[in-house]
C-alpha cells in the first residue's frame, strides 16, 4: 500500500512540537464535512497535515478520499509498526500511518477522524492532544444516515445508541453542527488554530 510508513511506530513522543488534534463523534454528526472544510482554510506549508486514513473498504467518491487494503494486508502492516493508532467499527478496520509520528516530530499539527476508543493510546504516544467532539440533535443525525440509505431507522438509532466516553485528562472542545455547516466549520478551523497555543490538559 503506498500511503502507510512501514516503519515502526513510536511510543511516548512528549518532547514532539507538534499538535494532535483527533476528532469524534457519532455517525451523521458531519465530521468529515468539517475536515474537508478545514484543509480548504489550513494550508499544509503552515503546518497543518490531513493524513489519509487506512481502512479495509473500498473506496467511494461520494465518502472521504482513504488508502484501501485489505484484511490480509491490513494484519501485515499492523504487524510491521505500520500504524500511528488502529481500530475497528462497523465490520471495518481503520488505522492512521506511522508517519503521523514523524509529521508530529517536525512540529505539525495533526488532524484526524478516529475512534474514540482509541483516545487514551493517542494520549500515551502524544500527549499533546486535544479532542473534538462533533455532534448534533438526534433528529438531524437520524436524517443524515437514512439519507445515506445504508440502513433502516430501526438500524440507525441502534447505531446512534452506541457511544463510549471519553478518557479523563483530555482537553475537548465540542461543536454541535446541527445549522449552518459554514459556522460550524468556523468552530472547527478556530479549535485548530488555538489547540497548539491552549495545550493538551486544561
Amino acid at each position: 500500500m503506498a500511503g502507510a510508513s512501514r516503519a515502526s511506530s513510536p511510543g511516548p513522543s512528549k518532547a514532539a512540537s507538534g499538535h494532535l488534534v483527533l476528532v469524534v463523534g457519532p455517525s451523521g454528526a458531519g465530521k468529515d464535512s468539517l475536515i474537508n472544510g478545514a484543509r480548504l482554510r489550513l494550508p499544509v506549508d503552515e503546518g497543518y497535515v490531513f493524513p489519509s486514513r487506512i481502512i479495509t473498504r473500498t473506496s467511494d467518491p461520494a465518502s472521504e478520499v482513504h488508502e484501501t487494503v485489505d484484511e490480509d494486508e491490513y494484519a501485515s502492516l499492523k504487524e510491521s509498526g505500520a500504524f500511528f493508532l488502529h481500530w475497528g467499527a462497523h465490520a471495518l478496520r481503520y488505522a492512521l500511518p506511522a508517519s503521523v509520528a514523524e509529521q508530529l516530530d517536525a512540529g505539525a499539527t495533526v488532524i484526524a477522524n478516529v475512534s474514540r476508543a482509541v483516545i487514551a493510546e493517542a494520549l500515551r504516544k502524544h500527549p499533546k492532544t486535544t479532542v473534538v467532539l462533533v455532534t448534533a440533535p438526534q433528529a438531524v443525525l437520524e436524517e443524515r444516515l437514512l439519507a445515506r440509505g445504508r440502513e433502516d431507522l430501526a438500524a440507525v438509532r441502534r447505531r446512534l445508541a452506541r457511544s463510549a466516553a471519553l478518557p479523563p485528562g483530555v482537553r475537548t472542545v465540542t461543536i454541535v453542527n446541527g445549522g449552518s455547516l459554514e459556522a460550524a466549520v468556523d468552530q472547527f478551523v478556530d479549535a485548530i488554530s488555538r489547540a497548539p497555543a491552549d495545550g493538551a490538559v486544561p
